[in-house]
């Protein structure tokens, strides 16, 4: 199985010498999990995209810091392929950024939440029945945005939500799984990354109530990657 991680952003400068960059994370976690799986990296942001639609078997949208609602030339770009993976039904999992990326070529709308930046670990209902998910009615998560999907595209079934964040998790059809937290992220990680913006684009305020989320937390973050290499693999 071919996956093609079109990544959108990367771990900041001063973190990577400790962690990988976003695609590395996939990367080394679905390598993990599926151990059939072969990756090729596309930074779309400097204009590396796939020729055709099949290059791979499967693909893979990171996150990013770039804002989803933007007309930047690869983001119009980037959703121009959406919308081609999607007519070709190729299999298709977007992570944070690329969740919300996926909602707007698809004809959903994304913005700034009026209710400011969603940090720290997140408990999310799980409101749809997924066969390949963990019995359970709750999935937690690290989350670091502050943009979201506040219009879904019709067709997009919410399986996640949450008080904060309305469109959580979405499906389209079968082919096409995103979620607005970040499997990939470790506690460690995100205490990393919280300290690194503290005082830069979160206030103190709201890097200590995020800290706080992250004491004697536990996420699920295994079974939610399991999940995406499951439904990569699965769908392809």
């Amino acid at each position: 199985m071919k996956i093609g991680i079109l990544a959108t952003g990367i771990t900041p400068d001063a973190l990577l010498g400790e962690f990988p960059s976003y695609a590395g994370m996939f990367i080394e976690q679905l390598g993990e999990l599926e151990k059939d799986a072969h990756f090729v990296t596309y930074d779309v942001r400097f204009d590396e995209f796939p020729l055709d639609v099949k290059e791979c078997d499967a693909w893979l949208i990171t996150g990013s810091k770039s804002d989803a609602y933007g007309d930047e030339a690869w983001i119009l770009r980037l959703c121009d392929l959406i919308r081609d993976i999607d007519q070709l039904r190729r299999p298709l999992v977007g992570i944070c950024f690329g969740h919300q990326v996926i909602a707007r070529a698809l004809g959903g709308r994304v913005d700034k939440f009026q209710g400011g930046w969603g940090v720290g670990i997140h408990d999310y209902a799980v409101c749809e029945s997924v066969p390949v998910l963990p019995e359970t009615n709750r999935l937690a998560l690290c989350a670091f945005h502050q943009d979201q999907v506040v219009e879904k595209p019709q067709r997009a079934r919410t399986f996640l939500r949450s008080d904060f964040c309305q469109y959580a998790g979405l499906l389209y059809d079968d082919h096409i799984l995103t979620v607005q937290g970040h499997p990939e992220f470790s506690i460690t990680y995100e205490r990393a990354l919280i300290d690194f913006y503290e005082g830069a684009v979160l206030t103190k305020e709201q890097a200590m109530a995020a800290r706080a989320s992250l004491v004697n937390g536990s996420i699920d973050a295994l079974p939610l990657m399991t999940w995406v290499g499951q439904f990569l693999k699965r769908r392809s």
